[in-house]
């Protein structure tokens, strides 16, 4: 199968259309165009849903995968026999938004130091990135799903914690005696699948949906919450010193959900993916939870329904 081919399939689906793979690839739109054609032709399957943006069919996949394997194999060759130049290649990974936001800065200060490779980060939740891993968007995945991927291997990193938080003023606002008036004190989410808030507030007893602001970023949920917009579930690691300056006050103490974090990769003898692994490992050692036997939720008896680790919150 001719590498050039596979080339343009991953530019078309990286780029989104045949028009920016040309750009890339620096060839004409017709050039991608017939490269994509003598691959489907050589298969007998359409590889390309041809939409904007270009998606790959379930063949597309298959051959999407072995094109980013093959070329992450010829790079890590390169770099063996000394060609510098050639042996730089592009890792994308995916990883949620709190924990780039938090834990994963120090693996992108160690990837700095990597001349060989570029880093492209795909934000996704992590209930869902390991379907970026099937599809051969990314070749490795922060993850909250332990099943590995097929043809990947997957290791527990740790648990990253998520407590409940508002600004002083509006937990005296909603102060109710030695409780807080849930059912109207307004509540932040990430986005319309956000449901950690909600499981909160079933174990409160909140029989009315309180006030509901939609904040889609990680910086910007905490500072909406700062601002006294609503209260809302922060990563502790994303708090700082917020509760011990009064900033922001706890609403309740066992009302937190360890969510746990997994790294999956493709199972290739690569020098590259070893590398982002033990970066990953590391920072996850210095900032995440330790892994533990009981259940994540185990030690929050008043914090029912579904948690973080099954929501599609893009954080």
């Amino acid at each position: 199968m001719n590498f050039e081919h596979l080339k343009a399939l991953m530019a078309v689906i990286d780029e989104g259309t045949f028009e920016a793979a040309a750009d890339v690839l620096r060839v004409t739109p017709s050039a991608v165009s017939q490269r994509i054609k003598a691959l489907e032709t050589a298969t007998g399957q359409v590889l390309v849903r041809r939409r904007v943006p270009c998606t790959a069919t379930d063949a597309g996949t298959v051959l999407l995968r072995m094109a980013r394997q093959v070329q992450l194999l010829e790079a890590d060759a390169a770099s063996a026999l000394g060609n510098g130049a050639a042996s730089r290649a592009l890792l994308p990974l995916a990883i949620n938004a709190d924990s780039l936001a938090t834990w994963f800065v120090p693996v992108l200060a160690a990837a700095a130091s990597w001349p060989d490779t570029i880093l492209d980060l795909h934000v996704e939740d992590q209930g869902f990135s390991s379907q970026l891993l099937r599809q051969g968007d990314v070749m490795g995945a922060v993850t909250s799903d332990p099943v590995p991927v097929n043809g990947c291997r997957v290791e527990l990193l740790g648990h990253m914690r998520y407590i409940p938080v508002a600004a002083g003023g509006l937990q005296r606002r909603f102060a109710k005696g030695n409780s807080m008036d849930w059912a109207a004190m307004p509540v932040l989410k990430f986005n319309a699948k956000d449901n950690l808030q909600r499981g909160v507030l079933a174990a409160k007893g909140a029989g009315l949906a309180p006030p509901t602001h939609t904040v889609p970023s990680s910086e910007g949920f905490l500072a909406a919450i700062k601002a006294g917009l609503g209260w809302g579930m922060v990563p502790e690691l994303q708090l700082g010193n917020a509760l011990a300056d009064g900033s922001l006050v706890l609403l309740a103490k066992n009302a937190y959900e360890d969510v746990p974090l997994y790294w999956q990769a493709w199972s290739l003898d690569s020098g590259r993916l070893h590398r982002i692994g033990t970066a990953l490992r590391d920072a996850a050692r210095g900032s995440l939870r330790r892994p533990r036997q009981e259940h994540p939720v185990a030690a929050a008896p008043d914090v029912s329904g579904p948690g973080r680790a099954g929501r599609t919150r893009q954080r």
